[in-house]
């Protein structure tokens, strides 16, 4: 039964493994080019009045400059348009030298001296994303670090009215609380960028700061969002590399949580859009929200030829070259350019080909943006005297810009004109064709996620065009993730345009773009950032293929990938299902010691820890009764919280705090999460016990030995002013310090246990060999030792039940042994409460030299009964459990509490600290009575 439990959780460790490095290394790998300075950067603080300076002494403002820009801004007198960059959760202000130095660069070649003034925040690298007690204070700071720019720009005859924010991670989430300020001017911001910014929910809510301040921003731009019109919001996310949060046009690359700030592709895309956004009349950023989209949908989105509303001259009359037109009469165009300059127009005729086909298709090599295809409307012999251009539509991809025009929104048009021509000599190829969409779209099945790679779905597809379309039934989730394998192969070979395979997802910005050779082999990477709202088409696979080749897609489940997403979307699960094997481990315990007076052993009681019957069962009734209208009435009439689900994957779902869709798919994981949390508490207190051990080794030179199980124990008053003081200490400086310093006592009580264990065994084994111990070693008597007051009453009497044996005996060893078993398992326990709290403690530490005092401080005041329950517990021992009359009571509350906190711990992971300390109050006073 042993080998069969260490075999289980091996492999469920093995599992969650494999999950892990799927989800932190299974991607792609960086092709992000790195932005570099050309001269020194240099970062001059921005003077801020005292007020602001006292009230935020750990934070500043600073604007970027390199070389004679930054010897010229020395007297802060600025002339450019403001960009405010804020760091994100650990962010350095220094991060803003990427877009700094790159818009540096750029504006040496624009007209008139047309630049921007780059601005940074340094909030001190304070880490918001895991401590939310800052995020209300670094909004503040913000506001008046707006204000302070905009008085620098005081002297202009048309100075700027508002600031261009760029924020990283969780500083995209405070530009948006901006909003949420009392006195805050909402003219002052129109324009916020975030990168890799977790806007729907933290990341791990470890504190209920962060909760408060991600409700109070989504009430605040949900309710009000007629108010906020005027502000534009763009957010871009790093793909699958970004696990803490692209397909931007001239970027196709993946970056994660970090390298979204220097990626210089999206840098350049960044800076691009800045500069279309300038109004030349005023030299700052526009105004106006319709252009604003108009950029940004150019430089981020698709980046056809040109901006909605730029003007273009339509008329394409080109009489003294007749030999410039070609009517094409097939039903397939392919030519490259001549190396010579030369005029050339083809022209397809539409009245022939209305009925047979619905869509023409064209692509075109040549990354110059410029109008291509014209919709003629006046024909004149063989060439067109009047045209609308209809470019607007061509999407940029990585080899070639491609348009793909709807015949039935094309009825005032006569002719299809594509322009081919190269006047300075440089070389592109054009490729069009009709195209009857039904006949080259294909659907397949995916396979079921459970098939765990043994079933493949595949598809061939005999390219007689130029696109197909693959639709990918039953993908929808976020859940399942596949390897999808792409083989090409052609008869003839020769040059061809490279082939670009692309996953679309109707329902979200999150197309992956792979551009690969012919022939080839490509495997592409299927998941999903978000799933799929009612009524929505499914999951497309388009592949821009070349003609007369053949392509084969295979399609399988990848069980890493799999458990990868899982761990993505429903990661903040397993802690809590930790803790839950955890406290069931403790109700084993005190199970044990009822039955038996004697305690398990910890790797085992944790082994019987997994009970998703008993835990799964009960939450999933509960979700059921919620949703009858009579059930949430008392719900309600009970005055209990929300029941906590994961956040929402479709992105149309409004969130609201400790509530979400009623996902079943997550139902159907919970135990497959529960057995990932059982494992993590299983290999973590066998990992605790060795350390432990090892410790144990170290220190105990450092220790007389010891063979009471009373070792490491306080005396009552000691005990007593210790719980004082460090109440305290955590109502005085930082709650968590407490809780760590609780932590460290009742650590060396099992360290001592530990040291009295190995003691005991040594000196029996030596008396086993009838050899004599040393006096050094030897036992003390036992009326000495109740005079010191090592040993209490209650230990001599258990010493009598013992058949009056002395403390260097089985029976002591035994005893021993039994409150180490113990106090392991509550030593694993409260282990929980301490990592949970570690980043107030860490946000506290880096804060000293500016405060003593942690404000606010999420530990305080629930810190008062988890000290005492610490303290309380130091002292407790098998004995005392065993003759207390509330152990049959106490013994079953592990469960309902564990219950509990899967109902309303998930999303509110701080409150595991509550239910663990509620379900060990009981255990503590079984300590006194």
């Amino acid at each position: 039964m042993k080998l069969a439990t260490v075999a289980f959780y091996g492999f469920a460790l093995g599992l969650l493994a494999v999950g892990l490095r799927e989800l932190l290394t299974g991607f792609e790998e960086n092709r992000c080019s790195m932005t570099y300075m050309f001269e020194y950067p240099e970062y001059r603080r921005v003077a801020l009045p005292r007020r602001v300076a006292r009230l935020y002494p750990a934070y500043g403002l600073y604007l970027y400059g390199e070389g004679m820009y930054a010897q010229e801004t020395r007297a802060l007198k600025l002339t450019g348009a403001p960009v405010l960059f804020l760091p994100g959760n650990a962010g350095s202000y220094k991060q803003a030298r990427s877009l700094g130095s790159v818009a540096l660069r750029k504006a040496e070649n624009m007209e008139g001296g047309l630049h921007f003034n780059v601005f940074t925040v340094d909030f001190n690298e304070e880490l918001v994303a895991l401590y939310g007690g800052s995020l209300r204070r670094q909004t503040h700071f913000l506001h008046e670090s707006i204000k302070a720019i905009l008085r620098l720009y005081k002297h202009l005859k048309t100075p700027p009215q508002s600031v261009v924010l760029v924020g990283h991670s969780m500083g995209g989430v405070v530009a948006r609380a901006l909003y949420t300020l009392p006195r805050f001017n909402t003219n002052l911001v129109s324009l916020i960028i975030t990168q890799a910014s977790p806007h729907l929910a933290p990341v791990l809510a470890l504190d209920p700061y962060l909760l408060d301040f991600y409700s109070a921003v989504r009430q605040k731009w949900v309710n009000q969002a007629n108010k906020l019109r005027n502000v534009t919001v763009l957010s871009v996310g790093g793909g699958y590399r970004d696990y803490q949060a692209t397909a931007v046009p001239r970027t196709w690359v993946s970056t994660d949580h970090l390298s979204i700030v220097w990626c210089k592709e999206l840098v350049l895309a960044t800076v691009r859009a800045f500069f279309d956004l300038i109004n030349p009349e005023t030299r700052q950023f526009t105004e106006n929200p319709e252009k604003k989209m108009s950029v940004l949908n150019h430089h981020f989105i698709r980046h056809p030829v040109r901006m909605l509303g730029e003007t273009q001259d339509n008329s394409i009359s080109i009489l003294d070259f007749p030999e410039a037109w070609s009517e094409v009469n097939t039903l397939r165009l392919a030519y490259s350019t001549p190396k010579e300059g030369q005029v050339k127009y083809f022209m397809f005729a539409l009245s022939s080909r209305r009925k047979a086909y619905s869509h023409f298709y064209c692509r075109n090599n040549n990354l110059e943006m410029t109008s291509w295809v014209y919709g003629c409307v006046h024909k004149n012999g063989s060439s067109c005297v009047h045209a609308v251009d209809l470019s607007m539509g061509t999407e940029l991809l990585p080899p070639y810009k491609v348009l793909i025009l709807s015949l039935s929104d094309l009825s005032s048009v006569t002719h299809l004109v594509v322009s081919a021509s190269n006047l300075n000599g440089k070389q592109f190829t054009v490729e069009c064709e009709w195209q009857r969409q039904e006949s080259q779209t294909l659907s397949v099945p995916v396979p079921h996620v459970l098939s765990f790679g043994l079933t493949v779905s595949d598809v061939t597809v005999n390219s007689s065009g130029l696109l197909h379309t693959i639709k990918l039934q039953h993908f929808h989730q976020v859940y399942q993730a596949f390897r999808i394998n792409v083989a090409s192969q052609c008869k003839v070979h020769k040059d061809r345009l490279p082939n670009v395979y692309r996953i679309n997802v109707p329902w979200f910005r999150e197309d992956s773009i792979t551009t690969v050779s012919v022939p080839s082999v490509t495997e592409i990477s299927g998941m999903l950032h978000t799933g799929r709202p009612d009524n929505t088409s499914g999951v497309l696979l388009q592949l821009h293929t070349a003609p007369n080749c053949q392509y084969k897609v295979s399609i399988r489940t990848s069980l890493p990938r799999v458990l990868g997403q899982i761990l993505r979307f429903c990661g903040p699960m397993v802690p809590v299902y930790t803790a839950v094997t955890l406290l069931l481990a403790c109700g084993g315990q005190l199970s044990s010691i009822l039955k038996s007076r004697r305690a398990a052993d910890m790797r085992q009681v944790v082994g019987r820890g997994l009970l998703p019957h008993k835990v799964n069962l009960p939450v999933y009734i509960l979700h059921i009764l919620l949703s009858y209208s009579w059930f949430q009435e008392v719900w309600a009439v009970l005055c209990l919280p929300l029941m906590d689900t994961i956040p929402p994957t479709t992105p149309d779902t409004t969130f609201h705090e400790g509530e979400g869709p009623a996902e079943e798919w997550l139902q159907f994981l919970s135990p497959l999460l529960y057995i990932f949390g059982a494992a993590v508490a299983y290999w973590g207190s066998t990992l605790l016990r060795l350390i432990i051990r090892l410790v144990s080794l170290i220190l105990a030179p450092l220790h007389r030995p010891c063979v009471s199980r009373d070792c490491g124990t306080l005396r009552p008053r000691t005990q007593l002013l210790t719980t004082l003081c460090l109440t305290v200490t955590g109502g005085t400086s930082c709650g968590a310090l407490s809780i760590f310093a609780a932590f460290l006592l009742h650590l060396y009580r099992v360290l001592r246990l530990q040291m009295a264990e190995r003691s005991l065994s040594h000196m029996l084994n030596l008396r086993g060999k009838n050899a004599s111990v040393p006096p050094s070693f030897q036992a003390p008597r036992k009326h000495k030792e109740v005079e010191n007051g090592s040993v209490n009453a209650e230990s001599l009497n258990k010493s009598k039940e013992c058949n009056g044996a002395p403390l260097l005996s089985e029976c002591a060893l035994q005893e021993v042994r039994d409150d180490l078993q113990l106090h392991l398992c509550l030593s694993a326990l409260f282990t929980l409460p301490v990592m949970l709290i570690a980043p107030s403690l860490l946000h506290w530490i880096r804060n000293l030299r500016y405060s003593t005092q942690l404000d606010p401080d999420p530990c305080w005041p629930h810190i008062v009964p988890v000290i005492i329950v610490y303290m309380l517990l130091i002292n407790c021992n098998t004995l005392k459990l065993s003759n207390s009359k509330l152990l049959p009571l106490t013994s079953c509350l592990p469960l309902p509490f564990a219950i509990a906190m899967v109902t309303f711990s998930p999303l509110h992971l701080y409150r595991v600290t509550y239910f663990l300390t509620a379900a060990l109050v009981p255990m503590a006073l079984c300590c006194l009575l």
